[in-house]
C-alpha cells in the first residue's frame, strides 16, 4: 500500500487574543537586534513582541524550526533560543532560560 504525502503550507493567524494561550503575555516592542544561528554570522532583525520565555521577530532570513539561535538584545548579553515556528518573514522562538525584560521595555520614565 503506497502512501502519498502532500506539503501543507500553514499560516499562523495574527490575532489580538493570542496572548491568552501563553504562560506570560508578550509585550509589544520594536527592537532592532541581531539573530545569529550557532556557528554562523548574525542577521539584522526586529523583535515585535517579547516575554520572559520567548519572542516574535521579523527577519529577511529564513530559519528552520528547531534551529538554535543567539538573540543579541540591546543593553544585555545574548540570549539563547530555539525557533518554534516561522511564517513568511516572521519567526517565533522560545528562550532556553527565562530572561528579564524590564530593561528592554523601560523607557527610563520610572
Amino acid at each position: 500500500m503506497e502512501m502519498s504525502f502532500s506539503m501543507i503550507k500553514a499560516r499562523i493567524a495574527e490575532q489580538e487574543d493570542q496572548d491568552d494561550r501563553r504562560r506570560e503575555p508578550r509585550v509589544p516592542v520594536e527592537l532592532d537586534v541581531t539573530v545569529r544561528e550557532l556557528g554562523e554570522n548574525g542577521v539584522e532583525a526586529r523583535v515585535l513582541n517579547i516575554s520572559e520565555r520567548g519572542f516574535m521577530a521579523e527577519t529577511p532570513v529564513q530559519f528552520e524550526v528547531g534551529t538554535r539561535v543567539w538573540l543579541m538584545l540591546p543593553g544585555r548579553d545574548r540570549a539563547n533560543a530555539v525557533i518554534k515556528w516561522t511564517a513568511g518573514d516572521k519567526l517565533g522562538a522560545e528562550f532556553a532560560e527565562l530572561i528579564a525584560i524590564d530593561k528592554l521595555i523601560d523607557d527610563g520614565d520610572a
